[in-house]
């Protein structure tokens, strides 16, 4: 799979140039920063349910990435790297995304699905996420697709009881294992990260001796790296 919207099975969502990744840098970074207005300011008009369709309590975005491994990368490269698939605020439409996305256990090389509640970035410096955390488990190979679809079945749901500290979810595919995690607002509040520890273990039936670790995105950013460095908990 070498195009870059390789996370739709059969479409992608239209709202991509292309030819985005071939402008050289002083060429095209002004017209693409003007272009960039224009699309997000086209693309404001609130997602609402459909008639009928169930309404989740926050609306939520889908987005994409995928990078060559051992290419350094600064937030600026990583920000033009995540593609948004699209929003949505009710169960029904989640579906219509979910079932035209590849599933993760399919993705090859180095490779993201992030789902974040509208409005925030799957970035470190969001300022939803400036403070916060995330809650780490790597997963063998085999098991990724089945962990992924119940957490975030269980983040819409609002199973994580912690009030608006969710800020969304990501699932990393790499060569030698695939990494779920998920990021909360502040990573200072110790009964919210243990109660989201908690029912990360129940919604995903973990083993008990499961290994899982938690990093600041102040640490990430220290050390420009999502996984090393961790804090682990048994």
């Amino acid at each position: 799979m070498n195009n870059k919207f390789d996370a739709l099975k059969d479409d992608d969502s239209g709202d991509h140039d292309q030819n985005e990744e071939n402008s050289t840098p002083k060429d095209g970074e002004k017209e693409k920063t003007e272009r960039d207005k224009s699309q997000s300011s086209s693309k404001r008009k609130a997602v609402v349910p459909g008639p009928a369709e169930h309404p989740l309590q926050y609306n939520y975005t889908f987005w994409y990435s995928r990078r060559t491994p051992g290419r350094p990368t600064s937030s600026q490269s990583y920000e033009q790297n995540i593609k948004q698939i699209g929003t949505f605020a009710s169960v029904e439409q989640f579906w219509r995304f979910y079932s035209h996305m590849v599933r993760p256990g399919d993705l090859t090389g180095h490779s993201d699905f992030h789902l974040f509640k509208e409005g925030i970035k799957p970035m470190w410096e969001d300022d939803a996420n400036k403070n916060g955390g995330k809650w780490i488990i790597r997963l063998r190979k085999g098991l990724a697709s089945r962990c992924w679809e119940n957490l975030i079945l269980a983040m819409l749901g609002e199973q994580f009881m912690v009030g608006e500290e969710i800020c969304g979810a990501v699932v990393s595919v790499r060569f030698q294992e695939d990494i779920i995690s998920i990021w909360n607002k502040t990573a200072s509040d110790q009964a919210t990260t243990a109660r989201i520890r908690d029912t990360l273990r129940r919604v995903l039936n973990l083993p008990p001796n499961t290994i899982m670790e938690y990093k600041t995105h102040t640490d990430s950013i220290k050390d420009n790296s999502s996984f090393r460095n961790t804090k682990i908990t048994l």
